[in-house]
């Protein structure tokens, strides 16, 4: 194994996972509300409680993801190759689905499964979010730079 590699600080974490939520929020809160037929306050609520739930996930997932992998491989975060980026939003999105699933069935009047298809398809919707989000993070702000 590779020594301890070089993590994001906590302020850069936050950072990163506020503005993933927030983006996230501008791109899918509009195609939700047309798509479920909810109204938008419920849709805007739910969607915040996701958000929430997420950037909690998002913290912790993103940290132990770039841990083990800096582990394995003593490469950082930033310079992930394209197959390990598919590999970490994919991953973060089925442990999010996970997590969420019983938070749209409480708060909606969908049923299990209805419930289930929305899920996929806001997983779907940010897999392609965190893929190209991550990419534009890391780009932008390299590990390196870091202060």
């Amino acid at each position: 194994m590779s020594p301890s590699p070089q993590l994001r600080s906590l302020p850069d974490r936050i950072r990163q996972v506020a503005l993933f939520e927030l983006g996230g929020l501008l791109l899918i809160t509009p195609p939700f509300i047309w798509l479920s037929g909810m109204h938008a306050g419920e849709s805007l609520l739910l969607l915040a409680l996701v958000a929430l739930l997420a950037a909690l996930w998002n913290a912790a997932y993103n940290t132990g993801f770039d841990w083990l992998e800096g582990r394995l491989t003593g490469r950082p975060a930033d310079r992930r190759p394209v197959f390990w980026r598919a590999v970490h939003a994919i991953g973060f999105e089925a442990g999010l689905l996970l997590a969420s699933l019983p938070l749209i069935v409480w708060l909606t009047d969908m049923g299990w499964l209805e419930a289930l298809i929305a899920d996929i398809g806001l997983a779907l919707a940010y897999v392609v979010h965190a893929f190209f989000f991550n990419l534009a993070y890391d780009r932008i702000f390299p590990i390196a730079n870091e202060i």
